[in-house]
C-alpha cells in the first residue's frame, strides 16, 4: 500500500485460488486507485449468491454469520416471485442464515406497496406460491394488471386476459425484467420475455418494481445510514443486480455462480464493476479493501 501527502493512493493485490481442469490456478491482481471509497453496506442478492435450490453455497452462512457481527449494514434485495416475504425470510432461516425480517427487501413487497397507494385492484398473472402476499388486495373489477414469474400460467387464456385489460387502459406493472433464473440446475425462463411481449402486444411500457428499477434500489439505500457511493451490490445478474445498481450509483460485484454464465462480465465493459468466483471471494475482497483505507 502506498500513501501521498498530496492525495490517497492505494495498491491492494488480490489472490484468488481457481480449480480449472483438474489443475489449481493461482491467479494475482494487483488494483491501482487513487480515491478508494470506504464500503459501508453491502446489498444481497438471495437466490444464486447466498444459495442455490435452497442449498447454502460453500461458505456463505459462516460468511454471512461474521458480517452481521461486524458494523457493516446489510439489506437483501431480491426479485424472486414464487415466495412471499415471509416464505423469503424463512427460507433463509432454515439454511442457517441469520437475517432479521427488516433487513429483506422484495419486489413483490415494493407492488404491494404500489397497489395499496394508488388504490389499484389489479388483474394478477403471478405463480400460485406468491398469491398470499396480495390476499388481501381487492381483485374485484381489475383496473390494473401485475405480472411476475406465473411458471405455467404463461398460457394464451392468462396473457390474453391481461393483453385486453391493457387495451383497455389499465397500467402494467411487473415485479421484474429478468429474463431467466437457475432452477434444478438448469436456466429457465423468467417473466421478462413474458413482460415484453405484453408492452409489444397492447403498446404499453410497464412499470417494473424490482431489480434493475432505480426505485428499488433507492428504497433499500433509504434504510440505510450511508451514502450510494458507501455501498456495494453483490449478484449473480449482469443487467439486473449490477448495472442496476451503476444506475442507482452505488458499487457492484458479480459472482460466478447462480446464473451467471461465461462472458456475462462483457456486459460490464466501461463499468468499474468486481468479478468473483463467489460471494465468499468477494467479501474477503471487500473487507481487504475496507482494511487499507
Amino acid at each position: 500500500m502506498a500513501r501521498s501527502l498530496t492525495g490517497f493512493k492505494l495498491a491492494v493485490l488480490y489472490v484468488e485460488l481457481f480449480t480449472v481442469a483438474g489443475r489449481r490456478i493461482l491467479k494475482l491482481t494487483l488494483n491501482h486507485s487513487e480515491n478508494v471509497q470506504i464500503i459501508k453496506a453491502i446489498l444481497f442478492d438471495i437466490s444464486g449468491v447466498l444459495h442455490v435450490d435452497q442449498q447454502a453455497l460453500p461458505g456463505a452462512v459462516r460468511m454471512l454469520a461474521s458480517l452481521q457481527q461486524s458494523d457493516l449494514q446489510l439489506r437483501f434485495v431480491t426479485n424472486t416471485s414464487r415466495k412471499t416475504s415471509q416464505q423469503t425470510l424463512s427460507a433463509m432461516q432454515e439454511m442457517g442464515f441469520q437475517v432479521k425480517p427488516e433487513q429483506i427487501f422484495t419486489a413483490p413487497g415494493a407492488v404491494r406497496q404500489a397497489l395499496q397507494t394508488h388504490k389499484l385492484r389489479p388483474y394478477f398473472l403471478i405463480h400460485p406460491d406468491l398469491e398470499a402476499e396480495f390476499a388481501d388486495i381487492d381483485q374485484q373489477q381489475p383496473n390494473a394488471v401485475v405480472v411476475a414469474d406465473a411458471a405455467e400460467r404463461f398460457d394464451y387464456s392468462h396473457l390474453n386476459r391481461a393483453f385486453k385489460l391493457l387495451m383497455e387502459g389499465a397500467p402494467l406493472l411487473a415485479i421484474g425484467r429478468n429474463r431467466y433464473f437457475k432452477s434444478g440446475g438448469a436456466l429457465q425462463l423468467d417473466a421478462g420475455p413474458f413482460i415484453t411481449a405484453l408492452e409489444y402486444a397492447a403498446n404499453v411500457e410497464a412499470e417494473i418494481f424490482g431489480k434493475p428499477a432505480a426505485g428499488f434500489f433507492q428504497a433499500a439505500l433509504a434504510s440505510l445510514s450511508c451514502t450510494a457511493a458507501e455501498v456495494m451490490m453483490i449478484g449473480d445478474d449482469a443487467e439486473a443486480d449490477v448495472l442496476g445498481a451503476f444506475a442507482a450509483g452505488m458499487n457492484a460485484c458479480l459472482v460466478q455462480t447462480g446464473k451467471y454464465q461465461p462472458g456475462d462480465e462483457k456486459q460490464l465493459q466501461g463499468g468499474n464493476a468486481w468479478l468473483a468466483g463467489d460471494v465468499v471471494a468477494a467479501i474477503q475482497r471487500l473487507q481487504d479493501q475496507n482494511d487499507c483505507v
